[in-house]
C-alpha cells in the first residue's frame, strides 16, 4: 500500500504494536530481517533502512 514511501519507525511500531518502546522495536527488527530473507527471491522488492528515520519498501 505504501510502496516507495519512507515510513517513520515509530509510526510503524505504533500501528503494529500500539507502542514504540524498546522491546517492540527489537521485535520489529527481527520481523524486518525475516521479511528481507523472504524477499531475497524477488529482485524487484526490497526493504531499505533509512538510518535515524525508518523504512522504505522499494519496488522496481
Amino acid at each position: 500500500m505504501h510502496q516507495n514511501e519512507l515510513t517513520d519507525r515509530s509510526t510503524i511500531l505504533e500501528k503494529l504494536w500500539g507502542s514504540a518502546d524498546f522491546f517492540n522495536a527489537r521485535s520489529m527488527d527481527v520481523y524486518i530481517s525475516k521479511l528481507r530473507k523472504k524477499l531475497e527471491k524477488d529482485s524487484d522488492l526490497q526493504i531499505l533502512n533509512i538510518r535515524g528515520y525508518g523504512y522504505k519498501l522499494v519496488s522496481s
